[in-house]
């Protein structure tokens, strides 16, 4: 039986926000990001932006510990899968094959509005088959995983279709 399987090649990386950051079990990146939202005061001196002037140390050292060895985690998009890396010389942590989803919703949780991020949950049907979080500008990572995702399908049935498969 012949099969239908490309070789993985890379479309596309993106790494995770600092809204998705976490010091132990507290959602810290998610926790500023409600804060600098605060628009309570007088122009350019509201609580928000005064907030983000004060938690200056604790946002660079958010977007520092992303960066660690054991914790550099990056999301790739293949022509075959959705792959969660995590390392500086990164290791498969997790993936989703694309024909293993049919839709991707956006859950935007509180705080990561300001930072433009948000999860991308991977449904087939109405299961939830993968997800991967605080992706920044979630709508272009999701548009790419869609599109990849119509293609590898689409080869796949063209495929079959050729008699190149067994049929289940």
């Amino acid at each position: 039986m012949s099969g239908f399987a490309p070789k993985e090649v890379s479309i596309a990386t993106v790494w995770p926000s600092v809204a998705a950051s976490y010091i132990g079990p507290l959602p810290m990146g998610q926790w500023l990001g409600q804060l600098y939202n605060q628009t309570a005061g007088v122009s350019i001196f509201n609580l928000g932006n005064l907030s983000l002037l004060l938690s200056i140390p604790v946002a660079l050292a958010l977007y520092f510990l992303r960066l660690l060895p054991y914790a550099a985690t990056r999301y790739r998009l293949t022509n075959c899968r959705v792959v969660v890396e995590r390392g500086l010389m990164p290791k498969e942590e997790r993936s989703v094959d694309l024909d293993r989803f049919n839709a991707i919703d956006i859950v935007v949780i509180p705080g990561y509005e300001w930072y433009y991020a948000g999860d991308l949950v991977f449904r087939l049907n109405q299961v939830e088959t993968f997800r991967i979080v605080g992706v920044t500008r979630p709508e272009a990572f999701r548009t790419m995983c869609i599109n990849a995702h119509r293609a590898y399908v689409g080869v796949q049935k063209a495929w079959e279709k050729e008699g190149h498969l067994a049929t289940a």
